[in-house]
Formats: C-alpha cells, sequence, structure tokens
C-alpha cells in the first residue's frame, strides 16, 4: 500500500469493481465507468436542481447554471452563427460532461476519465462524426468544399487539398490528445510532488523541513491543476465549435 501512495501511475489503473464477460467479451463494470456514470449524474443533478425553481432573481447555484448556458451559448454562436445554435444541446452536453470529469479527478482517490486517451478520443471521434454525418446529409457531395478553399489556384489544388484532407483527419487525434495530455501530465507531476512530501515526512524532523518546498509545490500544483480543468472543458468546447461550423459552411 505505501508504494501505491507515492507511485504516480496507480492513480491511472483500471480496476474491475463487477467482473462481466459475455461471449469471451470482457464487460466489466470498472472505476472508470463508475465515474463516467457520476459525471453524468452529478452533471444533471446539478442542472436540474438549480434551475428547478426559476427563481427571477437567481441564488448562486442557478446564477452558475445560467452563466454556464449563456457562456456556451455565445461560444457557439461567436464560432458557428445562429444556424449553429441547433447543436447547442450537443456542445451543452460535452462541455458539463468534460468540464465535471476534470473537477472530479481533483479530489483524492479518485479516478481521472480524462487522463485515458480511450475516453477523450471516443468524445472526438463523437464530434468528428457529427460533423461528417450532418455536412453530408445537409449538403451532400457540397460537404468535400471543405478540401477545397476558395482562390487558390488549380494547379496548386494537387498540394492543397491532400494538406486539407490530413489536417481534417488529424483532427479527432489532436482533439483528445490535447486534453488527455494536458491531465495526464498534471496528474503524474502532482502526484510526484505529493509523493516526495510523503517520503521526506518519514525521515524525521529534517526531512519535515524539507518537505515544506515540495508542499508547497504541490499546494502551487493543485490550483494549476483546477484552471487546467476549467481551460482544458473550454478548449475542447470551442475547438467543437469551429468543427460544427464547417458543417454548416464548409466553404472558405
Amino acid at each position: 500500500m505505501a508504494a501505491d501512495k507515492v507511485d504516480p501511475i496507480h492513480q491511472f489503473h483500471i480496476i474491475k469493481l463487477v467482473p462481466i464477460e459475455i461471449g469471451g467479451y470482457d464487460l466489466s463494470f470498472t472505476n472508470s465507468a463508475l465515474f463516467m456514470v457520476a459525471t453524468v449524474v452529478i452533471a444533471a443533478a446539478f442542472l436540474f436542481l438549480t434551475t428547478s425553481s426559476r427563481s427571477l432573481v437567481p441564488g448562486r447555484l442557478q446564477s452558475v447554471s445560467e452563466m454556464a448556458y449563456e457562456f456556451v451559448g455565445n461560444m457557439l454562436r461567436d464560432a458557428a452563427g445562429t444556424q449553429g445554435m441547433k447543436f447547442f444541446p450537443f456542445v451543452f452536453s460535452l462541455f458539463m460532461f468534460v468540464l465535471v470529469a476534470n473537477l472530479l479527478g481533483l479530489f483524492p482517490y479518485f479516478f481521472t476519465i480524462t487522463s485515458h486517451i480511450i475516453v477523450t478520443f471516443g468524445l472526438a471521434i463523437m464530434v468528428i462524426g457529427t460533423v461528417i454525418v450532418y455536412g453530408f446529409m445537409k449538403h451532400g457531395l457540397g460537404f468535400l468544399k471543405l478540401f477545397v478553399p476558395k482562390g487558390v489556384p488549380l494547379l496548386m489544388m494537387v498540394l492543397v487539398v491532400p494538406i486539407e484532407v490530413i489536417s481534417f483527419v488529424s483532427r479527432p487525434v489532436s482533439l483528445s490528445v490535447r486534453l488527455f495530455a494536458n491531465m495526464l501530465a498534471g496528474h503524474i507531476t502532482l502526484k510526484v510532488f505529493s509523493g516526495f512530501v510523503v517520503s521526506l515526512s518519514a525521515l524525521g524532523a529534517l526531512g519535515i523541513a524539507g518537505s515544506i518546498l515540495p508542499l508547497a509545490m504541490a499546494v502551487a500544483l493543485t490550483a494549476l491543476e483546477l484552471l487546467v480543468a476549467l481551460l482544458q472543458a473550454y478548449v475542447f468546447a470551442v475547438l467543437t465549435c469551429m468543427y460544427l461550423n464547417d458543417a454548416l459552411h464548409p466553404s472558405h
């Protein structure tokens, strides 16, 4: 157990809580699945409880919900115009899911689902899949204009079109890796400095004195991780809005 406390990787281990195997497939309910469910329940419960009264003069919690609503709405309108508001439930759900998941990961002994690439990649694929499906449904083959920028000479198309295609294909990778890498790196760094505090404190009075610096760093990193948790939810949502704008307006 002592080794686990200072092991920076232990916090990312997938643990089977309810082993389930069907037809040779492992469908076990894990700690990752538990915190996904917890994220959805907490986000939904918070929004429901804070907006159920719908007071004319909102309280603090209702103000937070309304601010989040307006924040995402303004972000979507700025990136994709008024037509983009049809995607508001989708973008708002993504924003709240990533935000609550990031914040839950800040609590000791909690699991950070956004620190796993499979989770963030799944969210990114859902975004890009929505862009592609809606783009072709609305514009048909005209959606392919996304890869043909206006004003580019015909001879340059041989070079520009492949670059645009590669840029589009790389979007789910960059979108998922950005969130995953920031959460993973931050939690590992925080765990390392916390481990220094535990290790030095075991050395007696001199060790306790020496642990003051890593303790201060751990506190500072906790504040930084809170900022990163908020910022990464914003970045994920704003990039989603920009990609959805391509589905609405594929012409450059």
